[in-house]
């Protein structure tokens, strides 16, 4: 029997020395366990419990062992109720089966004499609450918040919370006396129940809000941090509910904030500032003081909370956080990333018309060196800076499109496709930039890295789509069209995506209409080069770039056959000519629809079917009720069935004999025998008769069925 005896210093032992075959060991050991929870001793059980603890804290199961551990738990001895309690609260949970077992052994030690009992059954109580126990014990707990003992009263305020997460209706008849617990003279009392208010505040705040005074008083007589942290928690939540309190909390705020030199508490005082004392400057003019301590210290995670205090403190006053401009942007040379990306955040906010160009210099200098993803966001944020509220801080809208080409340098970016929307807007919508947007857009076309590099849809070959469409819309007084119509056509341009390539195309007719019918004598030089190129886009596999080539090619062989070739030029450019101003996206369905149009009305109706099948399937019927349906109108996307009209008895046999007469000409239809009338049916009910026609006889299955006739010969 000494073999199952071993204590918890021996099986660790074991199992650090038996480091290559760990599992194997632990195993061993498990069925050890088993065998000592069998034991009739006490002594067993309790060592076998705290080893299966051990275990399970390696990640082994020991739920197996529930009802055992409620036997160790029953135990007199404090030693062997703390081993008990503390396997239950690791393994126990609403499902846990034996659970229902434990609430008068909880309820026994919950009201024991001595302090410590009290206090693992309460600790245990706090972690395999359910429901069930809940509304069992919540009498009981809420009786030991008036226990004459401090330890006690701590405790059972505690578990008070999770007494209401699991039976939320022992709240109300608890409220008044755990409202009485915030004026206990011991401090760890008052600690627990500001904690247990402080989170079921969080759900609710304005319920609470009565207790605001209690609150306020503690805030200005206590010296807890950490409870201090909570009341301002929960002050930060109250002051949009009841703006007096805001002015009340000014002074004991900055007190706090000025003397305090625990940066967790700062950091609390600095949180409320911003969502309840945002009108106060003072107050957020200290508060943005405070914070550059954050921001320059070296602990990474108090500069990221500086950072990102200042960024909350930035959305109501942009312009009190400019005077850390310097200190954010040295903040990009971060290792860390996340700073790095907060501070890019925070820059965002910084910008006015003075300094942008100078805040857009620094960040396009850090390019340069930043690689990945925080390289992209760069790239974006740039472009963000740059546009945002309508490109309110640009006054120079040729230094943007240079900065745009400076972006379009960055290989391997992801977002190409936002440049390339950038270029289009900036030169759609400023007028005066698109001759400098065109040059510009000249010297894109031909940076063979362009289409050389990184080919693929969302890659930086996107902002040739942009470059291809503004020298085709506004670049008609290229001097050069003949290069630009080369760079457009170019072989390579294949590879590209198949929208870029469709839009190269498209423009490249533009841009050789508008110089034919500038410059006559060269439409021979640059319809030969459109007839050389074209071919390669003609025989694409994507639809639309074969379309749109085959299109073009067929408006060069008219004007190479036209003796006048730049009268046939100037009416493809005045079918471009007309101005191409923006439409809201939502702008059809203000237009108001006119007086007696009836949009769901068909306009024709649909012409019958000749499909032979379909005759056969609209078979007739003295009621004429069958429906032609009629064609799906995509707009609307719903179909719509329409009543065929009724026919008369002779036009019914009419249509009857002309359907005959089509069976027997056609050489291909495979011939019926001939339809045996059933007695007494008339011609007119049709070939087979109305369901009304059908007795029972004819459906008379238990009969034998006649004989059939097979190759001539009756079977």
């Amino acid at each position: 029997m000494a073999m199952f005896r071993r204590s918890l210093a021996d099986m660790v032992r074991g199992i650090r020395a038996n480091k290559k075959d760990e599992h194997k060991f632990i195993m061993k050991a498990i069925q050890e366990i088993k065998e000592e929870v069998k034991m009739p001793g006490k002594g067993a059980k309790v060592v076998a419990i705290q080893k299966l603890t051990y275990l399970h804290m390696l990640g082994y199961d020991m739920t197996w062992a529930a009802f055992n551990m409620i036997e160790v738990m029953s135990q007199e001895s404090f030693g062997a109720k703390r081993i008990g309690y503390l396997a239950a609260s690791q393994c126990f949970n609403e499902h846990t089966e034996v659970i229902m077992l434990a609430t008068n052994l909880l309820k026994r030690d919950i009201t024991s004499v001595n302090e410590y009992e009290t206090g693992i059954a309460l600790n245990a109580l706090a972690n395999i609450c359910t429901p069930d126990l809940a509304q069992d014990l919540a009498a009981d707990t809420l009786a030991l918040v008036t226990s004459s003992r401090p330890y006690v009263r701590k405790k059972a305020t505690l578990v008070l919370y999770k007494i209401f997460l699991r039976f939320p209706q022992a709240l109300r008849p608890s409220f008044p006396r755990l409202k009485e617990k915030l004026e206990d003279p011991d401090p760890a009392v008052v600690s627990a129940a500001v904690n247990v208010i402080c989170e079921l505040a969080r759900k609710n705040p304005k319920n609470y809000l009565p207790l605001a005074p209690i609150f306020f008083k503690l805030l200005t007589t206590s010296n807890n941090n950490w409870m201090l942290i909570k009341i301002i928690k929960l002050m930060g939540a109250l002051t949009p509910l009841e703006k007096r309190l805001a002015k009340k909390l000014v002074a004991p705020l900055t007190d706090i904030m000025n003397s305090t030199p625990a940066m967790s508490l700062l950091y609390e005082c600095i949180n409320t500032c911003t969502v309840g004392l945002s009108e106060f400057t003072n107050v957020i003019r200290l508060c943005i003081a405070k914070l550059r301590l954050f921001i320059e210290d070296s602990d990474q995670n108090l500069k990221y909370l500086g950072l990102l205090a200042l960024y909350n403190i930035m959305k109501t006053h942009p312009k009190a956080v400019l005077e850390h401009r310097d200190m954010v942007i040295f903040c990009l040379d971060d290792e860390d990333i996340t700073i790095r990306q907060r501070a890019l955040d925070l820059l965002t906010g910084m910008v006015t018309r003075r300094n942008l160009m100078e805040i857009i210099g620094k960040l396009m200098d850090k390019l340069d060196e930043a690689e990945g993803p925080y390289r992209d966001d760069l790239v974006r944020k740039v472009i963000e800076i740059c546009s945002q509220d309508n490109y309110k801080y640009i006054t120079d809208f040729e230094w943007y499109i240079n900065v745009l080409m400076e972006l379009t340098h960055i290989g391997r970016t992801a977002h190409g496709a936002l440049i390339r929307e950038q270029f289009m807007d900036v030169c759609i919508r400023v007028q005066v930039t698109r001759p400098y947007g065109v040059s510009s857009m000249i010297t894109l076309l031909k940076d063979p890295r362009m289409v050389g590099e990184n080919p693929e849809a969302g890659g930086m070959c996107e902002v040739l789509y942009a470059a291809a469409y503004i020298i085709g819309e506004f670049g008609s007084g290229s001097k050069q069209p003949k290069i630009v119509l080369e760079y457009l056509l170019q072989p390579l341009a294949a590879s590209l995506p198949n929208h870029v390539q469709a839009v190269f195309v498209h423009n490249s007719l533009k841009v050789a209409a508008a110089a034919i019918k500038r410059q006559p004598a060269a439409a021979a030089d640059i319809l030969a080069l459109m007839k050389a190129r074209l071919p390669a886009f003609s025989h694409s596999t994507y639809l639309e770039v074969q379309e749109r080539a085959c299109l073009l090619l067929e408006c060069v062989t008219l004007m190479e056959n036209s003796p006048t070739p730049d009268v046939l030029a100037g009416e493809l450019v005045a079918v471009f000519a007309e101005a191409l101003n923006p439409v809201a996206a939502k702008a059809q369905k203000k237009v108001p629809v006119p007086a007696g149009v009836d949009l769901d009305a068909q306009i024709n109706s649909p012409p019958p079917s000749d499909d032979e099948e379909d005759l056969y399937r609209r078979d007739d019927d003295d009621e004429g009720g069958d429906f032609w349906e009629g064609d799906r109108d995509e707009e609307r996307r719903r179909e719509k069935e329409w009543k065929k009209p009724k026919l008369s008895r002779e036009e019914k046999r009419r249509q009857r004999e002309q359907r005959k007469q089509r069976v027997a000409s056609n050489p291909y239809y495979l011939g019926d025998s001939p339809v045996v009338r059933p007695e007494g049916l008339s011609e007119d009910e049709g070939e087979y008769g109305e369901v009304e026609t059908l007795t029972a006889d004819m459906l008379d299955m238990d009969g034998p069925l006649p004989p059939m006739e097979v190759d001539g010969r009756r079977g």
